[in-house]
């Protein structure tokens, strides 16, 4: 997403629901008023629903939430059900500290961060949405939460559609993106629209300024 209109309060703006959503994701949300989060809608392939991208000392690292049924689903997004058959949030939570644990402000999120990885959530939309209000308790959001679900009855033709601006292939191809210092930034340089842990992890309470 490149050009994106000026704000309009008489208009709703849908976007898909994002597991630890990347950081442009998280600007539409601080820019834009009259969000709403879709979940009646057939449920893609290959989207940051399901997936969130962090920053090692070697390079990217996809952290992908397992579904019931694999990547072929029929369902709606709303019905989307996770495996549990492997211990990804185990998986997740290492990678993330690996990550993170030695940036300036992870320590002051851990604590709360981590039970976000011991709570077996049934459904994706309801993971992604805990992670959602979580980010939006640290970024100091006047607003919890400064978003509206779909409704079944809803005509997409009166709203603004920006579902899957940011897709995991070519993600990082955006104009103008929220530049700050990375931990391993000396080592595989500045990593654009990465996951909003990455951005708290860095810059903490400045990120809200930055959005």
């Amino acid at each position: 997403m490149n050009n994106l209109p000026q704000d309009n309060i008489s208009s709703s703006y849908i976007i898909e629901s994002q597991y630890f959503g990347t950081v442009n994701w998280y600007k539409l949300l601080f820019e834009y008023s009259n969000i709403e989060i879709a979940q009646y809608e057939a449920y893609p392939k290959t989207s940051f629903r399901n997936r969130t991208i962090i920053a090692g000392s070697n390079g990217l690292i996809v952290l992908s939430v397992p579904l019931q049924k694999g990547r072929i689903q029929k369902s709606q997004t709303r019905d989307v059900k996770i495996s549990y058959d492997q211990d990804w949030q185990e998986q997740h939570w290492r990678s993330i500290v690996s990550c993170y644990g030695k940036s300036p402000f992870f320590e002051y999120y851990q604590d709360s961060l981590k039970p976000l990885f011991q709570k077996k959530q049934v459904y994706l939309l309801d993971l992604n949405l805990a992670t959602l209000e979580w980010a939006l308790k640290q970024l100091k959001s006047k607003f919890i939460p400064p978003y509206a679900l779909t409704q079944e009855c809803d005509l997409m033709q009166t709203k603004t559609d920006y579902r899957d601006q940011f897709k995991p292939n070519g993600f990082q191809m955006v104009q103008n993106p929220i530049s700050y210092p990375q931990v391993f930034e000396d080592r595989i340089g500045f990593q654009a629209t990465l996951s909003i842990l990455d951005l708290l992890s860095c810059m903490g309470p400045a990120s809200k300024t930055l959005l």
